[in-house]
């Protein structure tokens, strides 16, 4: 039996969220003797797109170190990836049976090529789902029926999916009459990744947060207001942000910090490596998660807020998504309500006044990454929901 990850809405070995996710997948596949391959659709200009991490096989079929300044020789290579693509699942498959072909896209065409791909070799196809279906066609007539019809395409078409909430689950079953085909799996993690030795990398404390930097999904403007609200009674307490920020955003970033003249305790550090976050992670001393509180947010879930946990360092979460149905405020993180600046405030200066308090609680969530959040234990599942398709 093994496994293909395919698919253009992750980069691999680094990436997003959806990257980390995957990855999870991978690894715990292969820790119970699913070998297991990844194809990157994605048009990114690697100059080492293949190759072994974890003994995870990827591949890049795009097989370009950089852009070509012609735009009909690079719509040429798009085209050459698709039957670069079809040879290596052929060589893969004939070494090693694909039982199943996990796609994350949101691209027709590439879902329509993985459906092409399941067919060829006869293998199952399964669809890993971590984001409502409708996120990105909700505004616009045009928008609104290929989103329907895209939605319609893939009921009929899958053979199984992978889903990150029950809001998913939920939204799913109004469409299926076969619900066998839905299998929720949590938020996944790797605990040994944030197992290395904590280091001083910054010669302060600070309050961190990593993820995509945003005013919208991720409302990171309410973690820096309420931060300005109490930074001066800890001298030694900075706040550090890493992630994705867009240029228009990172100029929003800045006027908010300087508005609130707090430039000399507030740092962005902007995009970071896989390992990079790792580190910035497991050496903060609070780690907050925000996040918008809307229906296509909470049909996903913050995959960072799970490797917070990992830490054991102390989490303040807003409850937004199914955060609640893990998390319990002051037993295993801290919970305030959606955009509740003066509660995200007062919970700062809570867990910073009673540190002791706070890490035994941080130590509590950690225990949550070793059971429901595990990797390897959603891994053996997943392998049990394919084989009883």
């Amino acid at each position: 039996m093994a496994i293909l990850i395919f698919g253009d809405n992750f980069s691999f070995p680094e990436g997003n969220a959806g990257t980390n996710r995957l990855y999870t997948y991978a690894k715990g596949f292969i820790e119970n003797n699913v070998n297991t391959y990844v194809i990157c659709f994605k048009n990114d200009y690697l100059v080492n797109g293949n190759g072994i991490v974890d003994r995870i096989q990827y591949f890049n079929p795009l097989n370009q170190s950089k852009k070509n300044n012609s735009f009909f020789i690079r719509n040429w290579f798009k085209v050459v990836k698709f039957m670069n693509t079809l040879r290596l699942v052929k060589k893969i498959n004939k070494q090693d049976k694909i039982s199943a072909i996990i796609v994350d896209t949101q691209v027709i065409l590439t879902y329509l090529f993985s459906y092409y791909l399941a067919k060829k070799i006869n293998s199952k196809l399964i669809v890993e789902n971590s984001e409502h279906p409708l996120r990105y066609y909700r505004k616009g007539f045009g928008k609104v029926i290929i989103g329907n019809l895209k939605l319609k395409l893939q009921l009929n078409t899958f053979d199984g999916i992978l889903l990150i909430t029950q809001n998913l689950i939920d939204f799913y079953k109004s469409k299926l009459r076969n619900d066998k085909k839905l299998f929720l799996v949590p938020s996944t993690v790797d605990p040994s990744r944030f197992s290395i030795e904590r280091s001083v990398i910054k010669p302060y404390k600070y309050i961190g947060y990593f993820g995509s930097m945003k005013f919208g999904r991720d409302n990171i403007d309410l973690l820096i207001k309420a931060y300005s609200m109490i930074y001066k009674k800890y001298d030694d307490v900075h706040l550090v942000l890493g992630g994705m920020v867009s240029d228009k955003e990172a100029v929003m970033l800045s006027d908010l910090i300087k508005s609130l003249k707090i430039e000399s305790r507030v740092h962005i550090l902007g995009y970071l490596l896989r390992e990079e976050i790792v580190q910035y992670i497991i050496n903060a001393y609070i780690l907050v998660l925000v996040r918008s509180n809307d229906a296509d947010t909470n049909a996903s879930y913050p995959c960072k807020l799970t490797e917070y946990l990992t830490t054991g360092n102390p989490v303040i979460s807003e409850k937004v998504s199914e955060i609640t149905k893990y998390l319990v405020d002051s037993q295993n993180a801290f919970l305030i309500e959606p955009g509740d600046l003066k509660e995200l405030s007062e919970k700062l200066d809570f867990v910073l006044n009673n540190y002791q308090f706070a890490k035994e609680v941080g130590d509590r969530g950690k225990e949550l990454t070793e059971s429901i959040f595990n990797y390897n234990y959603q891994a053996k599942r997943i392998i049990e929901f394919i084989k009883s398709l």
